[in-house]
């Protein structure tokens, strides 16, 4: 039996766009499943379905930067569900991306089953994870994981400005970027650091920038 949820496919691999798009048909209505490739396709996507409830994510979907997707859109679009599709089954990383806001993880190894399985845990309202993994075992620095979360607290505005402040841009040029005054700025990184329980913009653009460190470069098969 389907469900009327609306669902997005972000992954630039096509063949596992399609395998995951049947796998989902079997609890989604197929009209209501929207593919992409990319993550500026997928903003798109949801600036035109803003009924969109549940995304599955690709961790190296090109535009992504590691977990500064998931975070983006956990900061963007709250109310949406994620699940973070990867062939990295890295336990770690796994464990981040669940911190990070993800309600799902499935490996691009997973049957067609077991994915189907994890699409209605979802969509019942749980979380979902591959068997015998023992996330315990792999904890993540506690400043990282709070950070991540704390992204959830910020204004889209102030998320782009931390954005910037990563990359090393000065308020006189974010300010250029945005079309806005300094000041506008300056307040904007004070309410930044406040958010996020931080004391400089150094350190909340070290942090920021280790969510796209995510090293996935070990994996084989599918990226």
């Amino acid at each position: 039996m389907t469900t009327q949820v609306k669902a997005i496919i972000a992954d630039d691999h096509p063949l596992f766009r399609s395998a995951l798009s049947q796998a989902a048909a079997n609890y989604l209505e197929k009209d209501n499943i929207q593919e992409c490739y990319d993550l500026a396709s997928l903003f798109s996507l949801l600036e035109t379905h803003p009924e969109t409830e549940l995304i599955f994510l690709d961790l190296n979907i090109p535009g992504a930067k590691g977990l500064q997707g998931l975070t983006q859109i956990r900061n963007q679009y709250p109310d949406i569900l994620v699940i973070m599709v990867s062939a990295t089954e890295d336990a770690k990383i796994i464990n981040h991306a669940m911190e990070a806001g993800a309600c799902a993880y499935i490996p691009k190894s997973t049957s067609l089953s077991n994915i189907g399985k994890a699409i209605e845990v979802v969509i019942d309202g749980d979380t979902w994870l591959p068997e015998n993994l023992d996330l315990e075992a792999h904890p993540i620095d506690n400043e990282q994981t709070e950070f991540a979360q704390n992204l959830e607290k910020l204004t889209p505005q102030q998320y782009k400005v931390l954005a910037m402040i990563a990359d090393g841009l000065l308020n006189k040029q974010i300010a250029y970027e945005m079309s806005v005054q300094e000041t506008t700025v300056k307040q904007h990184v004070s309410a930044i650091l406040r958010k996020l329980g931080l004391n400089n913009r150094t350190q909340a653009g070290i942090l920021f920038n280790q969510l796209s460190q995510v090293d996935t470069k070990s994996a084989e098969g599918f990226a």
